[in-house]
């Protein structure tokens, strides 16, 4: 039976230093899945899949109002990666939460597995929106929040972005339309870890100043450490408590996060590791600790 409200899931909120390590600990397993996977296919985008890790941990073991055994569920919140290429995150927490068996991870990028380079939304059960060009998941993500809010559903969408997305015309075209719906239960989360595949984003194409922008857009707006669930419970309640306008979390963000040879490193936005090299990034995040604890 899926949960009713926000109120009936099950607590796992950061207000301790014991509850901060249950969420550090799904994050990790995420990030050792990641690595796993893409390991295992060859390809894939390990940078921003592991930068992500903190967020995507965060909404699926304690915020997100959704229930595994069901998919389709209409009253379900809706999560959009909007950065479909660090679709492996997404994946794990799937396979977490029971969407699919775990094995099913192996299969990453296959021409047969329903685990394909950028989610599907028709293959993969748990995906609410195929994405892959950036900015267009974002726009969905929009399209998805005002149908809820003409139905008067009271389910909340939830989209992350990258920042070299911001680049994207269509993301500010979208920011606008939400603003002016008043679509207050959006909340979209840009992983700043500043780094694209051409270089540092700075240097391609300057996003900043990031917050100022959105402000601008009629947004309200949150900036953290992406990587501290303390800062991210903050940032996701005042969200949820403020009515009238659209959410953004700018969250600072480490490329590579939990992998030191892949911290800030460019080389790793894409490719794979080598598979004699796993056992080590993977002992190297079983001992990470987590921010603000």
């Amino acid at each position: 039976m899926p949960v009713k409200s926000h109120k009936d899931r099950l607590k796992l909120m950061p207000r301790s230093l014991s509850d901060a390590e249950l969420l550090a600990a799904k994050a990790r397993q995420i990030r050792c899945d990641i690595i796993q996977m893409i390991a295992q296919a060859g390809s894939g985008h390990p940078g921003g899949s592991l930068s992500a890790a903190d967020i995507v941990a965060y909404l699926y073991f304690h915020q997100l109002r959704i229930d595994p055994a069901n998919p389709q569920w209409e009253d379900r919140d809706r999560f959009v990666l909007s950065k479909g290429h660090a679709c492996p995150a997404l994946y794990a927490a799937l396979a977490e939460r029971g969407y699919f068996p775990k094995d099913v991870l192996w299969s990453l990028r296959d021409q047969a597995s329903i685990l394909q380079g950028h989610p599907d939304m028709v293959k993969t059960p748990g995906v609410d929106m195929t994405t892959g060009s950036l900015g267009q998941g974002f726009s969905c993500a929009v399209g998805m929040a005002l149908g809820g809010k003409l139905a008067r559903k009271d389910f909340r969408v939830w989209a992350l972005l990258s920042d070299g997305e911001m680049q994207a015309g269509i993301v500010w075209e979208a920011a606008m339309a939400a603003a002016h719906y008043h679509l207050d239960r959006l909340i979209a989360i840009v992983d700043y870890n500043k780094l694209q595949v051409d270089g540092p984003v700075a240097s391609v194409m300057n996003i900043e100043p990031l917050s100022e922008k959105w402000r601008a857009f009629g947004w309200d707006v949150s900036e953290i450490d992406g990587h501290s669930f303390p800062e991210i419970d903050a940032a996701f309640e005042k969200c949820m408590a403020l009515k009238g306008k659209p959410h953004v979390v700018v969250a600072h963000t480490i490329k590579g996060r939990g992998v030191s040879v892949m911290e800030g490193n460019l080389a790793w936005h894409a490719g794979a590791p080598e598979k004699d090299k796993v056992p080590q990034y993977l002992a190297e995040i079983a001992g990470e600790k987590p921010n603000g604890s």
